[in-house]
């Protein structure tokens, strides 16, 4: 059978449902294939998987003092407003 190529952005469209077992096989074999060819969707790939596992385990860290409105400053600069 041959494997027809698959795009980054195919592939970050559909990382959730890779993950989650929810793609169809032909799209499964072509998204694994990417894999072995891209290390940038293999390190997406592994950071997705980290912060679900992160998110999942239930754990709540603090943050700094001030990280909250840090972030928001940082992010109003980012965004223009």
């Amino acid at each position: 059978m041959i494997t027809v190529e698959i795009s980054c952005v195919e592939v970050w469209r559909e990382l959730s449902n890779y993950i989650d077992e929810a793609v169809d096989p032909a799209l499964r074999q072509r998204m694994e294939e990417h894999f072995k060819a891209c290390k940038h969707c293999v390190a997406v790939l592994d950071g997705t998987r980290n912060v679900i596992r992160l998110v999942g385990d239930g754990r709540v860290f603090d943050t700094p003092a001030g990280f909250s409105e840090r972030l928001k400053a940082s992010l109003a600069r980012k965004l223009g407003n």
